[in-house]
């Protein structure tokens, strides 16, 4: 595609029908970028028409959003896919880019921004490394609309160093971009602080000159994370005397009337907190000159600072600092003055603990985001986390003294509520939390509390405090200390005692029909989370018998709770419904049918919109584990199951609902595993598995995989030629991808195993190996060969070794030498997987032991491919991987896909084809005996001469255990 007059109208017309709100005119423009996204040029005619200043600035921002997402799905090219972009189209991109961002408007320069953050993320340094002198020069350039727009992209290219894992290429990495942009970096800091103060009275260019203040710290803090650079160690005066004077600055012209929006200078102190806070936790020894400065600063910058929503970021990550000095070793005598840490419990730990009318806003309207922040681990910015995160970190150190000042404040505040519940429930909330905050000395997501403090007494504090609120009969009063009530049983689930738990559930049920969200949403979650607490035994706390009288009044308020507004896909709800039916076991029996139709008026509904991907998923699961719990106990109410789901199902194939087609495969598998009669009500499905768009979706592909492999089993017969040669086509496409050419040779095991070589016919047969041998001359890898193994291994039991043996000298004369010689014996000991090990050992000993050709053709290769069995029977598994071998993840895969969500309850059994072999080292010996019947005194001087001692003698013991003997 030219860059000309006539493409960029068109282009321009096409994106304006994008941003149609009819989807007739909308998809089809939508389907015409996608499909001219490997046309040469496309990503430059974007690129001028977004430049365009007389095109309307909707159309430019668009082609700056298209041009964006184009990038993001396309510049990196993962293994198995075709480069889209031309190799010119790339380097002209990577010439023009930056220039490009800069002379563009802001809203434009930040898609260009996160464009280059893209390519960087690829190709920097080593295919990009003139980049950051590029970015250098524009420092000179002293416009800060420039300048802003170079900071931005540095810091979306550093950014990564936060999370990066250690090794050689990112140090290199760093290394290069400290070498080249740290210096001037410091100049423009220099600088930027020098403008700040000259023009200290202009608004304006205050405002821009913060802007980049902002970027700068939070480059500082990316430059640093990793390790503390030599430059930086050495200039750490020069960095630290700004970041403290601009700590301490209060500029009036910088102040915002917005209560809930934080301003620039309010976002510059929050990052200088977080960058003093990185040093005082991984180089405090270095930093320890200008620690007593920063926590004067800090201390004061908190007492001063007021509650509204706009301080909050930077409260909280004065806190951390504050944390982060107080939690090592080194620093404790900072903190020994009693008085002083009255001090910072009184004025900074308390006030910042309390419910405050934001809060209380934020739990009446926005229940999602509360929750998310209160018990989904995502209130690391809250001020209520950071103030916990400091009762912590000072109670390592001063333990006995924090206990005593919190003991008092804890008895001061229930004291106070109890005068006057109605007026001082807040009192009892930030006594709960700071009960909880000091109480919990150790904990996991999955467990919950696993260690506690001397600060009171869990059970009793329960009991006395606790559960008065747990046993009010009215759920709708003080939702908050409801809330609160919930979440302490929640978190000390593994302290109170089985007695306590058992006798939660019913008032936890009840709680599932107050009016709060919250409240309900913490029940359920309640709920879910006891019913996973385990014993001393390892089995469950609570017993399916110890709450049955409770279950039909818990399962009916989950699903009404369902019902409320707000509530209607609550993952917390659907979770806990799934964990009750799988604690249930057998006896959801008597509950499965108001369970199903429940769930099937749920499913129909989030059909027509799915939003909520986690609700989703438990749903799914809690179909699953009802269909195994109930057919496990009744096998035969598989056919309601079937009645139910099958409407359901076939809508959501036939309307492509794509987030739903790999949970319909999974479920759909697990019921025909689970059928024993026939299976004809599945056959009409069947046809389309094998359309081609699904498999071009990766999350498709393992549940698809899985399900074709289960009509093989049970449906076999029922399956026409046609369509055998349709699965062949599946397995064709899938042995192309080093991602996921496993799952082709899952399928085609099937095939061999259920099938059979009529059914497949020997000419196809014939031209799978011809694949096999192609793909593994052209792309071999470690997983790859373990597959190959298997699949041979498992050839020569179904189908016979003689008859592996000849189809591959088939493809090739003497092929099989090298199969044997390049695969079975120098790789076997790969090979990993209980069952793949077992395959690959009566394959094995079935080409040593019956095949003919083994004696009379490969009779030097014999002994040696003994001597590997052996191996593989007792040596240690070799898991070792060439050095320029990539696995390709999930993730790799371009564009957006949906996701494979394995479903929990859909586990499958263990499938093994050579059942009938319990023994194999034993198989082995009654096999060569056989085989030396057949001829006599030639087996044993070639294992006498041929195999190594250590072998022989395990093969001895083989024989010895089996009580057989070579003639």
């Amino acid at each position: 595609m030219e860059v000309s007059e006539q493409n960029i109208t068109a282009l321009s017309n096409y994106l304006r029908q994008t941003m149609s709100p009819d989807p007739a005119v909308r998809k089809p423009a939508e389907d015409f970028l996608k499909s001219v996204e490997a046309n040469k040029g496309y990503p430059l005619l974007l690129l001028e028409l977004l430049t365009r200043e007389k095109e309307e600035p909707q159309i430019r921002v668009s082609a700056g959003i298209t041009f964006k997402n184009y990038i993001k799905r396309n510049w990196r090219v993962p293994p198995d896919h075709d480069d889209l972009i031309d190799e010119k189209d790339r380097l002209t991109i990577k010439q023009q880019i930056v220039d490009l961002m800069l002379r563009s408007p802001e809203q434009i320069q930040r898609q260009l921004s996160d464009a280059i953050s893209i390519i960087g993320r690829e190709d920097f340094p080593d295919k990009w490394p003139n980049l950051i002198q590029d970015m250098v020069n524009y420092f000179a350039s002293r416009d800060f609309h420039i300048i802003n727009g170079i900071l931005r992209t540095a810091h979306s290219i550093f950014k990564r160093y936060r999370h990066e894992f250690k090794s050689q290429a990112l140090w290199t990495e760093i290394k290069f971009v400290l070498d080249n942009f740290a210096q001037p970096l410091q100049l423009l800091f220099e600088a930027t602080m020098k403008l700040a103060r000259e023009h200290a009275s202009d608004a304006n260019a205050l405002k821009v000159v913060f802007s980049s203040l902002v970027l700068i710290c939070k480059i500082f803090y990316s430059l640093n994370f990793q390790d503390l650079p030599e430059f930086f160690e050495d200039n750490m005066k020069f960095w630290m005397e700004n970041f403290l004077v601009l700590l301490t600055s209060d500029n009036k012209i910088l102040k915002t009337e917005d209560e809930e929006e934080a301003g620039l200078l309010e976002q510059v102190k929050s990052q200088i907190c977080d960058n003093i806070a990185l040093y005082a936790q991984k180089y405090d020894e270095e930093f320890q000159e200008h620690m007593p400065t920063f926590l004067e600063a800090v201390r004061h910058l908190l007492v001063t600072t007021d509650e509204k929503m706009k301080y909050d970021l930077l409260v909280s990550n004065a806190i951390q600092f504050l944390a982060s000095v107080a939690e090592r070793p080194r620093n404790k005598e900072l903190f020994a003055d009693p008085e002083a840490l009255a001090g910072i419990c009184g004025n900074v730990i308390v006030p910042n603990m309390r419910f405050r009318v934001s809060d209380e806003e934020l739990f009446e309207d926005n229940p999602e985001e509360y929750i998310r922040r209160d018990i989904e681990g995502s209130d690391v910015d809250t001020r209520r986390r950071a103030a916990s995160d400091l009762v912590k970190a000072l109670s390592s150190m001063h333990e006995e003294v924090i206990i005593q000042l919190f003991t008092q404040y804890v008895q001061q505040m229930l004291a106070e509520y109890s005068q006057n519940p109605t007026q001082n429930w807040k009192q009892k909330d930030v006594a709960i939390y700071l009960v909880t905050s000091l109480a919990a000395k150790a904990q996991t997501q999955k467990h919950g509390i696993t260690q506690t403090s001397a600060l009171v007494n869990i059970g009793e504090f329960y009991k006395a405090h606790i559960l008065p609120d747990l046993q009010a009969t009215d759920v709708n009063e003080r939702p908050l200390l409801k809330a609160d009530a919930i979440k302490f049983v929640m978190t000390f689930r593994n302290q109170l005692t089985k007695d306590d738990l058992v006798q939660c559930i019913p008032l936890l049920a009840n709680h599932l029909t107050a009016n709060s969200i919250v409240c309900h949403s913490y029940a359920a979650h309640c709920v879910e989370r006891l019913f996973t607490v385990r014993n001393a035994t390892g089995g469950p706390a609570i017993s399916r018998d110890e709450i049955l009288g409770s279950i039909q009044k818990l399962l009916e308020n989950l699903f009404s709770a369902m019902e409320k507004e707000g509530s209607q896909e609550n993952e917390y709800v659907m979770k806990a419904i799934m964990r009750t039916i799988s604690l249930l076991q057998g006896s959801v029996v008597d509950f499965v049918g108001i369970i199903m139709k429940q769930l099937m008026a749920k499913l129909m509904l989030v059909c027509k919109n799915p939003s909520k991907p986690h609700f989703n998923h438990y749903l799914f699961e809690t179909l699953c584990v009802s269909i195994r719990n109930t057919c496990k106990a009744t096998p035969e109410a598989l056919c309601h199951f079937e009645e139910c789901l099958f409407p359901a199902f076939e809508r959501i194939l036939g309307e492509d609902v794509q987030e739903f087609c790999p949970y319909v495969f999974q479920i759909l598998s697990i019921m025909l595993e689970n059928h024993k009669g026939a299976v004809d009500t599945y056959m009409n499905v069947f046809p389309h598995l094998l359309v081609p768009i699904l498999w071009d979706r990766p999350g498709n592909i393992p549940p698809l995989i899985r399900l074709l492999q289960a009509y093989i089993e049970k449906a076999s017969p029922l399956i026409e030629d046609e369509k055998i040669k349709g699965l062949l086509g599946v397995f064709q496409k899938l042995l192309a991808s080093k991602t996921n050419d496993h799952e082709g040779f899952y399928l085609l095991n099937s095939m061999i195993e259920f099938m059979g070589l009529e059914r497949i016919t020997p000419a196809r047969v014939k031209q799978v190996f011809v694949l096999l041998f192609t793909r593994l001359t052209s792309s071999k890898t470690t997983k790859y060969v373990k597959s190959l193994l298997v699949f041979f291994s498992l050839f020569a039991i179904k189908c016979s070794a003689t008859t592996l043996i000849e189809i591959i000298d088939s493809v090739q004369p003497k092929l099989f030498a090298m199969v044997l010689e390049r695969l079975f014996i120098l790789e076997v000991q790969k090979v990993s997987g209980n069952m793949e090990k077992k395959i690959c050992a009566v394959g094995i000993t079935l080409i040593l032991t019956e095949a003919p050709a083994m004696i009379t053709q490969y009779e030097n290769l014999w002994v040696p491919l003994l001597q590997a069995l052996i191996g593989l029977f007792e040596l240690p598994e070799d898991d070792t991987v060439p050095d320029d071998e990539h696995f390709i993840e999930i993730e790799d895969t371009p564009g957006y896909q949906t996701a494979y969500s394995k479903l929990m309850f859909a586990g499958k059994k263990v499938h093994d084809p050579c059942a009938n072999v319990s023994d194999m080292k034993g198989q082995l010996a009654k096999n060569l005996q056989k085989l030396s019947i057949g001829h006599p005194g030639k087996l044993t001087p070639m294992i006498t001469s041929g195999l190594q001692p250590e072998a022989a003698q395990f093969l001895q013991h083989y024989m010895q255990a089996t009580n057989v003997t070579l003639v």
